[in-house]
């Protein structure tokens, strides 16, 4: 959600900066609305005053008035509470209006992010390439000899559809080996928290990290055969990354700022219906309805954030590092940043079967967005309430750090197992396709 006092301060600056996202805004229409609404507070209040002296002298008159007077001051309560109803009604309405331009509206990029609108405005960080990449061309993951009888796309597909998978056996162990690697990496070396956190969401935990509404048809909504959740504002979702479950810890609540900075990790399953994606990266892994990630999310004071999302991108780069795969960081484009985000770092990986990087990690910094839809506070040493910052990173997207193993230590006996996964492997080293 974005700061309706900063769009009245300055609405030229907020236009610009939507432009450069790629969104051209009818800044007009926000500010007649915002007008609007506390023009209609106003005379809310106003109303509610009269009825409340009128009230309160009929009360301290009872007795004294004659019968006609005391009628007439009743009749005009009346009134009054009838304007005040239809009032109430115009304020939720012209509310609600506002909101949905607000909500449908994407965060404003830093400063320093590329104007661009798309990724080919994204910048390389190029002190941070990291490792040497394999020029000679080695098959994709779901083209290796024999594969198939670990990597079961066809089983899958008669029993849930297309872009899920069987993973059988060695496969099976280093996917669940990398998810242990990366939590124990977080845990005990990057002094995160672990946490369990629901794969099922309500509709203001979707809204409170911006997954809805602009984004639904990318969403698996849950059905659930209860009345009380036909409602719209009570239906349920699978969370499309842990992001949402460990964000929305901090919503509608006042965190102590001695508890600040939170650093949240869990291993899920995320659910995408890739709505938006058909087409792309149909075959293998690459782009999958069900997958594994490790999410790192932090919450802190505002001055901090910055120094946070440094912190994160370097927890993720770690991570490869220690698995010894290639990677380079991109700092994303205004247009190629993902809707919350203010800045935006990708991590991506060297995919030898395919001869290109591919991202493996989105090391988000969104500044107050998410907490102002979320009514994520603290107070500061003056004891002033504000709103939070919140971050988000994928540290890192377990499918495709096993695809890029399958891609980049393929060997003549199977797959070599990196170094860091043997203990987690029952010292294994080397998985036969």
């Amino acid at each position: 959600m974005h700061d309706i006092q900063k769009i009245r301060d300055n609405p030229r600056e907020f236009v610009e900066l939507q432009l450069r996202r790629g969104v051209e805004v009818d800044v007009e229409q926000i500010i007649n609305l915002d007008t609007s609404k506390r023009s209609q507070m106003t005379k809310l209040q106003n109303l509610q005053n009269e009825r409340n002296d009128l009230s309160q002298q009929i009360g301290m008159q009872k007795g004294k008035y004659k019968k006609g007077m005391e009628d007439e001051s009743i009749n005009k309560v009346r009134n009054i509470k009838e304007k005040i109803m239809q009032l109430e009604h115009q304020i939720s309405k012209t509310t609600e209006d506002l909101e949905a331009i607000l909500l449908g509206l994407p965060n404003l990029p830093f400063d320093d992010v590329p104007v661009g609108g798309n990724e080919s405005f994204n910048i390389e960080i190029e002190e941070k390439r990291y490792g040497n990449i394999n020029n000679k061309k080695t098959s994709e993951h779901y083209e290796i000899s024999t594969i198939d009888g670990m990597m079961d796309f066809e089983t899958a597909a008669r029993v849930s559809g297309s872009r899920f998978v069987y993973l059988k056996g060695g496969l099976a162990m280093l996917e669940r080996a990398l998810g242990q690697f990366m939590l124990d990496t977080h845990i005990t070396k990057n002094g995160y928290t672990e946490i369990a956190p629901p794969l099922i969401v309500n509709n203001n935990s979707m809204l409170g990290t911006a997954q809805l509404p602009k984004f639904e048809e990318d969403q698996f909504q849950v059905i659930v055969h209860d009345n009380d959740l036909a409602d719209q504002h009570n239906r349920k979702w699978l969370i499309p990354t842990a992001e949402v479950s460990l964000t929305n810890i901090v919503r509608e609540k006042i965190t102590n700022k001695a508890d600040l900075p939170l650093r949240f990790v869990a291993l899920t399953s995320c659910f995408r219906a890739e709505a938006g994606a058909a087409g792309r990266d149909t075959r293998g892994m690459i782009r999958q309805h069900q997958f594994q990630k490790v999410e790192l999310v932090s919450i802190t004071e505002p001055e901090l954030s910055e120094e946070e999302h440094n912190r994160m991108l370097e927890c993720a780069e770690n991570i490869l590092k220690m698995l010894e795969l290639p990677y380079r960081v991109m700092l994303l484009s205004s247009g190629d940043m993902g809707f919350s985000a203010r800045k935006t770092y990708d991590l991506e990986v060297w995919m030898p079967g395919q001869q290109n990087y591919r991202e493996i990690s989105s090391v988000s910094n969104c500044g107050d967005f998410q907490a102002r839809r979320m009514k994520a506070r603290f107070k500061d040493d003056s004891k002033r309430t504000k709103y939070l910052h919140t971050l988000n990173g994928s540290g890192v997207a377990v499918g495709r750090a096993l695809i890029a193993i399958l891609e980049n230590y393929q060997t003549h006996d199977g797959i070599q197992v990196p170094a860091v996964l043997k203990k987690y492997m029952n010292n294994l080293s080397t998985i036969k396709i």
